[in-house]
């Protein structure tokens, strides 16, 4: 059985961010997700884009879920807690929670799927060393 590794990072929301009704546009959740997976690779070295980028293997989103349950707005602090979901196979699997920091509202859940690619493009069945690495050191065995 592996260990639970979360993260948790906080971004303050800009008006960019929103939409016409001054909440936060459903898109900009993505981008959130995506913070919360880079503040989770600086937890965790070795996952990180910079680790990716280096290898020449890439992962890619392959299948992304949102659930929006309250609004953000503009100068509020989005706090993303971010934890890494284990599977069998050549994929990253995360799973996140979005509150408002302010009075700790669930605001949106989701999760996201990547596989690993190599540079033309063409899907790993096995998993990438730098990957295998990771799990050795904060996951441990299957």
């Amino acid at each position: 059985m592996s260990k639970e590794l979360t993260d948790i990072c906080r971004v303050r929301v800009k008006f960019s961010e929103t939409d016409a009704m001054q909440r936060v546009w459903h898109g900009s959740y993505v981008t959130y997700f995506e913070d919360g997976r880079e503040s989770f690779g600086r937890h965790y070295p070795g996952i990180g884009y910079a680790d990716i980028q280096r290898s020449g293997i890439y992962a890619p989103v392959y299948d992304l879920h949102v659930r929006y349950l309250a609004p953000l707005v503009v100068n509020d602090v989005a706090e993303i807690h971010t934890r890494y979901v284990h599977k069998p196979g050549a994929r990253l699997d995360f799973e996140y929670e979005v509150y408002r920091e302010e009075g700790h509202v669930l605001c949106a859940t989701g999760s996201t799927t990547q596989l690993f690619i190599d540079p033309a493009g063409q899907l790993l069945l096995d998993l990438p060393d730098y990957y295998v690495r990771w799990k050795e050191r904060f996951v441990g065995g299957d």
